[in-house]
């Protein structure tokens, strides 16, 4: 039983922090998220710490649905991240709503 299901199962969770550097490949991290929403979670896509200025959890977010995203603290490298969610946002325009809930 992973961590997701067992969270799932005792009701003790209402989201699940997804982290790709440690979920390892992006098919299980697609079935983290559909887990996740499967059962009523929210996915909260996480970047690793020490990050740089790397854009690709804004990416991976968008791209697998996650409503949030978890970075620290705005500020330095973090500012990146949030500034390619809103290049995103701005070029999806309004089809950018549907970022807000998660489509699995």
């Amino acid at each position: 039983m992973t961590r997701i299901e067992e969270g799932i199962k005792r009701g003790s969770t209402n989201a699940v922090l997804i982290k790709v550097n440690q979920i390892g490949t992006l098919t299980d991290t697609y079935h983290a998220v559909k887990a996740a929403v499967d059962s009523g979670q929210t996915p909260v896509m996480s970047h690793r710490s020490g990050e740089t200025t790397d854009e690709t959890i804004a990416h991976l977010a968008v791209g697998f649905g996650c409503p949030v995203i978890k970075t620290g603290v705005v500020g330095g490298e973090r500012i990146a991240k949030l500034n390619e969610l809103l290049r995103i946002a701005e070029e999806l325009g309004p089809e950018s709503a549907r970022m807000a809930k998660p489509p699995l």
